[in-house]
């Protein structure tokens, strides 16, 4: 059991991902940089004489270990940088992603029994629908060659399907979307990891809409998750006005941005590997279901969350002490030599494929999951089986974040026919 060293020390030259210019070079770079921390034999402390000092988790066992052992990894106060303000936690409610034991076990439990096998089925349905509507502006033509497919499909898909299963009006549609728009692109780096900006603001504005709609729920039951929320009780729990509020925010920012990202990463890797593409018209059925995955492994839409070190303990024979910080670097873990046979390639047919792109497993695997995949899978579905051969144009547009990997525009084009 070893104390590692610190990166940039004894004469080491190692990448720092604690380093905000390590989040401006090219992705490939930043790939690279996190093979040769992989290649190390223990951890290294990131960001050293910042004051926000970490050690960097970027093996596919590491990741993992800390996610499954939450009582030594905790959450609280916080899984971004900056870690959220203890008067905003206070005023607009603590997200759950921020919650540990049985705080969180209780809130999660709350959430998950609301999900009612009616509603599911429900949203099942409706996820198609959305997919098909979307699909057919672009193949009736009423979008252009160059159309963004972010703005136009890819942030449309979930946000449409995540508003029918809250029940949010459509007169406040356009307000939400524009809160949410606010909200993740305020992920950003300048002198630090990640810039919450005026994200806060639109947080507390969806927050605010939240609780008018759960107001009007208490009034007015419907058939949707709003409705279910405002009227759970588990064990005599129930949910605060915070906790909905926080809640939804998270449902709203995490549920849209983290499947937009993984569709327009998904549509430009089927154009730039045109043999994987074709293999997928071939049998969508028999391959789709490894597509999907393949396609969140290789994008990894969350780059990063942070824990913070509960109590002395050893992993991967690095003791780590009490109040330190680590940073799981999901992008880093799914690429991984030790686990995935050629990790760079993209592949559809990788099996198996433990990647770690809805988390590393334990108490805080996203709980969004078999939505984001049923949604990416109805997606793709639709565009590959209409004629007019949809493809990207170029490569993605990207946003340079320590937190997402996140697509600004995809530009769009169809293959002559």
């Amino acid at each position: 059991m070893t104390r590692s060293i610190p990166a940039q020390q004894d004469g080491a030259d190692l990448p720092d991902p604690g380093d905000p210019a390590f989040w401006t070079l090219p992705r490939g770079r930043r790939l690279a940089a996190f093979a040769q921390l992989r290649a190390l034999d223990a951890p290294v402390l990131c960001g050293r004489g910042t004051g926000r000092e970490f050690w960097a988790l970027v093996r596919h066992a590491d990741v993992a270990g800390a996610s499954r052992r939450a009582g030594d990894f905790r959450s609280a106060p916080g899984v971004t940088t900056p870690e959220p303000a203890a008067w905003a936690k206070a005023l607009f409610g603590n997200s759950m992603v921020n919650l540990d034991g049985a705080e969180h076990a209780a809130l999660r439990r709350i959430v998950a029994r609301s999900f009612t096998p009616r509603l599911l089925a429900a949203a099942e349905d409706n996820v198609r629908e959305v997919a098909r509507r979307a699909v057919d502006d672009l193949t009736a033509g009423r979008l252009p060659d160059g159309t963004d497919f972010v703005r136009a499909v890819a942030s449309r898909v979930p946000f449409e399907v995540i508003c029918d299963l809250m029940g949010i009006p459509a007169g406040m549609r356009a307000s939400v979307a524009a809160r949410v728009d606010q909200a993740s692109e305020s992920v950003g780096v300048r002198r630090g990891l990640r810039i919450p900006g005026r994200g806060l603001r639109a947080l507390a504005h969806l927050r605010l809409a939240t609780a008018r709609l759960a107001r009007e729920r208490r009034r007015r039951p419907a058939d949707d998750l709003v409705s279910a929320l405002v009227a759970a009780d588990v064990e005599g729990r129930g949910l605060t006005s915070r906790e909905l509020g926080a809640f939804f925010s998270l449902l709203l920012v995490a549920g849209v941005e983290t499947t937009r990202n993984a569709m327009a990463h998904g549509l430009a890797l089927l154009t730039e590997h045109p043999d994987q593409r074709a293999l997928l018209e071939e049998d969508f059925d028999r391959y789709a279901d490894g597509a999907m995955e393949e396609i969140v492994r290789h994008s990894t839409p969350i780059i990063q969350f942070r824990r913070t070190v509960a109590t002395e303990c050893d992993l991967g024979g690095h003791i780590f002490r009490p109040g330190e910080k680590t940073v799981l670097f999901y992008a880093s873990a799914n690429r991984d030599e030790r686990v995935f046979d050629d990790p760079d390639a993209f592949d559809i047919t990788r099996s198996p494929n433990p990647h770690l792109g809805y988390g590393g497993g334990g108490p805080h695997h996203c709980l969004g999951a078999h939505l984001a995949r049923q949604e990416m899978k109805a997606l793709f579905r639709e565009l590959l089986s209409r004629p007019g051969g949809l493809r990207a144009a170029g490569p993605p547009e990207l946003v340079d974040s320590s937190f997402d990997n996140r697509v600004r525009a995809l530009r769009l084009a169809r293959d002559a026919r």
